[in-house]
């Protein structure tokens, strides 16, 4: 590799970092729009749960073959890129193989681990293309996918289906040049791509480098161009993935986060001493959530690390009986809002618009029976229930808008203590003509 191309190599580099960096900073302060509450808990059970839910794929394996393909997919691609730390070193120094005579024997063994799942990745990519457009698995045509977010998922398996075949086809070209030429490094025999070394034998020694050379740029580009693309792209949860498990909330899926300042209130109309809290009580300002400011650095978070595989909406009883409501959708639109505003100078987020109403409606958030099943369905820990809960709050608190039927429920405890129309005193009067045996 010659002087030149470390220069366009260092250049290339330092624009995709520039690029990415810019994308990570707006991610970072759309999630910051959110108040800056995480939920608590031991470090070590939070690690246990992210290497086995983030990197295990525990969740996904709830159904055997998506979830050995989505293995082979997400770690193989993630180990395979340990192999760009020597297109890296290389780039920078100008060699070739680098890393070659320093592992001796060791380095065809790990090249043909990584062409092994390089195949592995290609084969669930091509495997995933089908079922979403041959075989049309519903939940991923239901009415919250739109156009971008079928192309979207498309686009990143095509994507990484050529990286895969970059990968094959740079190592076969190598292979025919090590005899031919002293700069390429003995490898050893690479058993996958040995099976393409046929199909470009015929060609020159200087074809043959420049497709082992144009490989090797399409990979490296197609890499950082990757981790760009991710940034605008549902398959943010790469990486978010893991700082989201680690921060899973740990308490009982069906226990509602009640507001410390009205629990104080409730216990004092009811005559009985407030349990303690930690830390001095704080005025909410608003109570539950009408925009995306109002909801947790963690809810957004968990926005922006969705996987719209739309296995919590298929799921979801509402959904399943023609409602409105989509917890996918549901995230979507919070990740939507919050890029949008995190976009905005911070004295122009007033647009006239929220996340209640333009973005989520009632019908949506009412149809919703908190039966947790899109919670235990998210492979990666994602709580819809939690942000539906909270703007339910504010519906009913701020607005009072609940259904009547709600109203009445919640006049019903305010009064009587109870979900029904009748006092307290008359509660067992049923019992009276019970025979007892």
């Amino acid at each position: 590799m010659n002087y030149l191309s470390q220069v366009l190599f260092v250049l290339t580099l330092g624009i995709f970092s520039y690029l990415i960096s810019q994308r990570v900073k707006k991610i970072a302060n759309s999630i910051k729009l959110g108040r800056n509450q995480w939920p608590e808990g031991e470090k070590a059970e939070r690690f246990r749960e992210m290497l086995l839910i983030a990197f295990g794929q525990k969740k996904m394996f709830k159904k055997w073959i998506p979830g050995i393909l989505h293995f082979f997919v997400y770690a193989g691609f993630l180990i395979i890129n340990l192999e760009v730390l020597e297109f890296i070193v290389d780039g920078f120094a100008g060699t070739h193989r680098i890393f070659a005579p320093l592992l001796g024997g060791l380095y065809p063994i790990l090249m043909n681990f990584f062409e092994f799942l390089a195949v592995a990745v290609l084969l669930a990519c091509v495997t995933f293309l089908i079922r979403r457009n041959i075989l049309r698995v519903e939940r991923f045509h239901l009415r919250d996918m739109t156009k971008w977010p079928k192309l979207d998922a498309n686009l990143i398996l095509v994507i990484e289906s050529i990286l895969m075949l970059a990968i094959l086809s740079m190592n076969a070209a190598d292979q025919l040049l090590q005899p031919l030429n002293e700069h390429y490094t003995e490898t050893g025999n690479l058993f996958f791509s040995s099976f393409l070394m046929p199909v470009f034998s015929g060609m020159s020694e200087n074809s043959l480098i420049i497709l082992e050379r144009g490989a090797w740029w399409f990979h490296i580009i197609g890499i950082l161009g990757f981790a760009l693309y991710v940034t605008y792209s549902k398959h943010l949860h790469i990486f978010l993935a893991f700082p989201n498990t680690y921060y899973s909330r740990f308490t009982a899926k069906g226990k509602i986060q009640n507001m410390p300042i009205v629990t104080r209130e409730v216990y004092g109309m009811l005559g009985v001493p407030a349990p303690e809290t930690t830390g001095e009580l704080v005025d909410p300002g608003r109570f539950g959530a009408k925009e995306v400011t109002d909801l947790t650095r963690k809810n957004i978070m968990e926005a922006f690390s969705c996987t719209e595989c739309g296995r919590c909406t298929s799921q979801c009883p509402a959904n399943i009986t023609g409602k409105q409501l989509s917890p996918r959708g549901i995230m979507m639109s919070v990740r939507d809002r919050a890029e949008t505003l995190a976009s905005l100078p911070a004295d122009q987020r007033e647009d006239g618009k929220s996340l209640l109403g333009d973005y989520i409606s009632k019908e949506e958030l009412n149809a919703c029976t908190s039966c947790n099943a899109c919670v235990e369905a998210c492979p990666v820990n994602i709580n819809p229930l939690e942000i539906i809960l909270e703007m339910r709050r504010y519906l009913a608190m701020e607005e009072s808008s609940a259904p009547a039927s709600w109203n009445m429920m919640f006049q019903n405890i305010e009064t009587n203590f109870a979900p029904w129309k009748f006092p307290a005193t008359d509660r067992y009067k049923w019992a009276e003509n019970v025979k007892s045996e």
